[in-house]
């Protein structure tokens, strides 16, 4: 009998629709989905994150109070490529909510709607660093990939709130306008500085570069996730050197002590993007990546 109540009541909970007039219950891990979910699904919809503007989002507590925001979740977004394989499924256990898990309508891998970067083609172990065996999960810095990532989630909310289906799509054109928009006008501003090459601090830059037209000739880690160590920064200065690079890009949740060591060294400018928008405090996506189109036009002179 107790299988039997727990078949009938899984049954008659995929069978309803979200209540007339409810809000749509967005998770996302990461503030940069957050931010673009609530500009496209507005006031039908209550949209939270997982991580902190401030935190690395490979690394992030697996806190109770997380699986509970979970448990209260319609559609739960995530950047996937394994950004968050360390932490994300276990609060999905904890969670207890079937509508997010994977393969569920609610659970959303917004990697599966671009194409990623550095894939790797061989076998991937702990040897060679963190990297991603599924690809670069960092796409988010790319406003070409980020239109991709918009109508994915615009048509999933539709999909879970069809009473809301003409504002979703309202809400998605709206986001994509202003997002082309500006992303013109950034191009426009930083063009004259394709070409450059730079040293990044983590393999985390990529698409950012590829969007720019930057080159990254190197990496202070020596690996992916593994920290600098005096002999690979010596050969980095070195080749540093040999190119004349004039910056040194890296997020801000990186220490910045080695990054301001080689610039010393070489006269390169130290550029501390902000790695994600700080969605609690209101800041939306296209503010964001304004943002640190600033700091690279102050450090590089634009």
């Amino acid at each position: 009998m107790t299988r039997l109540f727990a078949f009938l009541l899984g049954v008659v909970t995929l069978a309803i629709a979200l209540p007339a007039g409810a809000v749509l219950r967005v998770v996302a891990t990461t503030p940069d989905l957050a931010s673009v979910a609530r500009a496209i699904g507005q006031s039908n919809v209550s949209v939270s994150a997982l991580a902190l503007p401030t935190q690395d989002p490979h690394w992030v507590d697996a806190k109770p109070s997380l699986a509970l925001e979970l448990s209260r979740a319609n559609l739960l977004l995530l950047t996937g490529a394994d950004l968050e394989v360390g932490w994300l499924p276990t609060l999905q256990v904890g969670s207890r909510n079937a509508d997010i898990q994977k393969g569920a309508r609610g659970y959303l891998d917004c990697s599966e709607l671009v194409d990623l970067l550095e894939v790797p083609a061989g076998k991937v172990d702990r040897s060679q660093g963190d990297l991603h065996p599924l690809g670069n999960p960092h796409y988010m810095l790319d406003p070409r990939a980020v239109e991709r990532v918009a109508v994915g989630i615009g048509k999933r909310m539709a999909m879970l709130d069809p009473e809301h289906k003409q504002a979703y799509l309202d809400g998605t054109k709206g986001f994509l306008e202003s997002l082309r928009a500006a992303r013109a006008k950034w191009e426009k501003r930083l063009s004259r500085l394709r070409g450059t090459e730079l040293v990044a601090y983590h393999k985390s830059l990529s698409y950012l570069a590829s969007w720019l037209g930057f080159t990254v000739i190197e990496h202070l880690e020596p690996r992916p996730g593994i920290p600098p160590n005096p002999r690979h920064v010596a050969q980095v200065i070195e080749i540093a050197r040999q190119h004349g690079v004039r910056l040194v890009l890296q997020e801000s949740w990186f220490p910045s002590s080695t990054s301001r060591v080689l610039c010393d060294k070489t006269g390169a400018h130290l550029v501390i993007l902000a790695g994600q928008p700080n969605f609690s405090a209101g800041e939306s996506f296209v503010t964001f990546i304004e943002n640190n189109v600033k700091r690279l036009e102050r450090g590089l002179g634009g």
